[in-house]
Formats: C-alpha cells, structure tokens, sequence
C-alpha cells in the first residue's frame, strides 16, 4: 500500500488561474459532448465531484443523467468498504458492454479507489478499456488528461505533495447547502480505516480562506454550509498559526450565514470549548455526529481509536448537558476481528445509555493495507449478520422514539426542495438534522420556516408550515 509522505502543505491559490487556462487555451473543446458522472461514498466523495464538474463544463461538456447517451463516464469512487469495490466494477463491466456499441466512449476512474495500488494494478491487467484513472490528489489533472489522452491508459494518481489549492470554482448540486472543506487527510490511522492512505495526512486549509469563502456564499444566497473533514475536531493542528476548530466556528459564525454543520467529529479531539462554542452560536446547528465504531474498550484499542468506553460516554453526557436540545448520530461497526459476544454486549450497551438519534451500521469489511486487514478474522459471516440485525432493531427503536418526541412541536426547518416520489410534497431538514416531508409549500424552497410535526417514523417526519404566530 502506498502511504503519500506529504510535507506540510503550500497554501497555492492558482486554481483560478488553472481555471483560465483551460477557458483560453481549449475553448469548448468538447462542446454538445455529454458527460455522466456517478459518485460513490462520503461527503468529500460528493464534494470532489463538484469540483470534476466544474472543470467538464469548462471544457464544453453537458451533463446526462442516462449513462447511455454519453460520451465521456466518471466514476468518482470510494474505497471504505470492499462493497464500494464490488459496486464500481460492477458498474465498470455495464461501461465496457456500451463502450462495445460506442467505441469513442471515454471511461475515467477517479477517487479513492484510484489511490490503491492494487486497483491501479487491476484495472491495468485485467480492464483496459478504461482510458484514465486520477486520484484524489489531482483532480485538477483531469482536464489535461482528457485533452491529450493517448491510445494507451493514462494513470496518475500518485501525487504526494501535499498542496492546498484556493480559489476553487465548484458547479454545486445546490443552491441552498453548500459542503465547504476545510481540511484534506488524516492523520488518526485508525487501524481499519484506509483514509489516510487515500487522502493522505492531515492539511488544513488557512482559517481566513475557509471564512472568505463561507462569506461569497452568503452573498450568493446560500442559508447553509457543512465544514468537511476526515476529522474537523482536530483542524488546524497542523498548521504554524495558532488556532483550532472552535475558532473557526466562531470566525465562520460571524459571518451571519444561517446554518452551520459539520462532519465528521472524532471523540478524542472534541473538546469542552468546542461544546460551548457550538451552544453559544445560534448559528451552529445543534447536530453532532460522533462516531463510537464500539463499545467494547478491547476492540477500541484494536481499532486504534484513542478512547475507552467510558471516556465516551463522558463526552456524550458533557454534550448532553451543555446542548439539551443536541441530535447525537454515530457509527457503529460489528464483527470486528476477534470480537466476542462479550464485546458486541458492550457496544449494546452503549446504545442503550446513548440513545442515538440514529445510527450509520455495519459489518466490518478488511481493507487491504490496513493494519486491521493482518488480523485473523475469526468472526463469522453468520454471527456478524446477526449482530448487525440485533443492533439495527435497537438503533431503530430509539430513533423512533426520539422522533415521536417531536410530533406536536414546531420546529425550524430548511426547506430543500419537492419530494421525489410526492410532487405534491417537499422535504427539508430540522435544525437537528432530522429529515421531514411536508405537504405543498413549493414557494418556500430556499427558505427556512416554522413547521409542525404530525407523524414521526424511525428515519423521518410529516409535518405541516404553520404561521410565526402559531
């Protein structure tokens, strides 16, 4: 497994000029030519491919939706679980079958399966049809190689310098949320975990850019952004300025936009001060996912998670008391090697005390590299599936009860756009991050307004916009 060395980062602020270069330089170079893009994983996953889009659209190119109709497929992928291997050559063997009847086809690989040297080996013996692979340290590459594509595969995924681009344009998915990064990598090297092989180290990007550009989307008329990272608890610890997340909240606070989120958090770098900024600012979304991944203190320590049982439970219960009104969502793993029922009790236990707002589930998966991929995994398929059901039935129940406490309460909601399978409907979110369906209010997209639940299920609530005086 390649591990990317990367010296501290360079703050560079080109893009904009890399931007101009492909403007001037490859006018509409494949103008009417369709594109189609298909995103695997997290957050940065989606992130990223709003900045791939950005750049085909500089370069002429449209976007489809039906994967037949298009002259050039992205598969902007992730490399968490070996099912998201599964899903993209699965979806690769449906491109190799069109690109049989359009020869011209283009197929590029991008993303964090691209960062693993074993699938860049693959793709290279055993799928030749695909004609670029890009990591996800040069994205920015992609124009280039698109423009001087060869007959031959070009592959370049391994840049380890580290750099930090300003200025990025990205074509959004909305005009109402925005992510907003403010780091790349991570430096935490839990042992399951293949994100800092694929992202590398921790950068993080200078507190004044991260502000500026929260402030142009304010003026641009965004109500929300989301601050990325691997691990935003920890931002800034590796940059010379003196300054740490709770500091960005509160510089990004004052710049007035409406709503602020963030993911993801990581329990051994939350601190108390975080809390107290995040319930001082009423622009701070009271909304914290804070993965446990297990309850069991044997298993986190061969998760190289930093943190025991109680320490956690610590930090849920300052949280609690400090933000009473505080949604609290978590990942959970199951089958870990050599976990015990004994363990798995543990992590049940956890739920029980916690009470999750809900919960992101699943089977542990090796990832070739990873430390944890050496251990002998002596749990079987069987006793993990069992497992994850019995963990899923008790997460559900408490998300359902946590949502019945909102039925009859009027609670602030952004409201995002129609429901897809109701267009008499639209959905929003909760300050809490609580997904809701609403009859009609199609005149209110964009806005955030007052909404009283009526039902609530385990992953979602009806409701209906009431007046302010209500």
């Amino acid at each position: 497994m390649h591990i990317p060395d990367l010296k501290k980062a360079r703050i560079r602020s080109d893009k904009k000029v890399l931007e101009k270069q492909i403007e001037y330089n490859y006018p509409a170079s494949f103008l009417n030519k369709k594109y189609f893009l298909r995103t695997y994983g997290c957050q940065m996953n989606m992130h990223d491919s709003e900045e791939i889009r950005k750049y085909l659209e500089l370069l002429g190119f449209q976007e489809t939706t039906v994967l037949e109709e298009s002259d050039l497929v992205v598969l902007n992928t992730c490399a968490i679980r070996e099912n998201a291997h599964d899903k993209v050559f699965g979806y690769l063997g449906r491109c190799k079958h069109l690109k049989i009847t359009k020869p011209d086809l283009i197929i590029a690989l991008g993303g964090c399966m691209a960062q693993e040297q074993n699938v860049v080996k693959e793709i290279q013996e055993k799928h030749p049809y695909v004609d670029i692979v890009f990591g996800t340290h040069n994205i920015s590459d992609l124009p280039k190689m698109l423009l001087e594509k060869k007959k031959s595969q070009e592959i370049e995924v391994y840049s380890i310098e580290g750099d930090i681009y300003e200025g990025i344009r990205y074509s959004r998915d909305s005009k109402i949320c925005a992510w907003v990064n403010i780091m790349y990598g991570c430096d935490k090297f839990c042992t399951y975990c293949i994100v800092p092989y694929t992202r590398g180290k921790q950068r993080s990007r200078k507190l004044e850019n991260i502000v500026n550009e929260v402030l142009e989307l304010k003026k641009n008329g965004y109500k929300e952004v989301t601050l990325l990272g691997q691990n935003v608890n920890a931002y800034g610890k590796d940059l010379e300025e003196n300054y740490n997340f709770k500091d960005l909240l509160e510089q990004v606070s004052k710049t007035g936009i409406e709503r602020i989120r963030f993911v993801t958090s990581h329990p051994w770098d939350f601190t108390e001060e975080m809390i107290d900024c995040i319930r001082t600012h009423e622009n701070i979304m009271p909304y914290i996912h804070l993965p446990l991944q297990s309850g069991s203190d044997r298993i986190l320590k061969l998760m190289g998670r930093r943190y025991t049982k109680q320490e956690y439970l610590n930090l849920f219960k300052l949280i609690k008391e400090k933000i009473p009104n505080v949604s609290i969502t978590t990942d959970i793993i199951v089958g870990f090697p050599n976990e015990t029922e004994e363990d798995f009790l543990d992590t049940l236990d956890v739920v029980n005390t916690c009470q999750f707002d809900s919960a992101f589930t699943f089977i542990y998966s090796p990832r070739e590299g990873t430390p944890a991929s050496q251990i002998k995994d002596n749990v079987t398929m069987e006793e993990k599936e069992s497992r994850l059901q019995r963990l899923n039935a008790l997460v559900n129940d408490y998300s359902l009860k946590k949502n019945q406490l909102l039925v009859n309460k009027i609670v602030p909601v952004l409201i995002l756009g129609e429901n897809e399978k109701d267009k008499n409907k639209v959905y929003g979110y909760t300050d809490t991050m609580k997904l809701i369906n609403i009859n009609g209010g199609k005149e209110f997209i964009g806005s955030i307004v007052p909404v009283k639940v009526l039902d609530a299920k385990s992953f979602s609530l009806d409701g209906e916009i009431v007046s302010e005086e209500s």
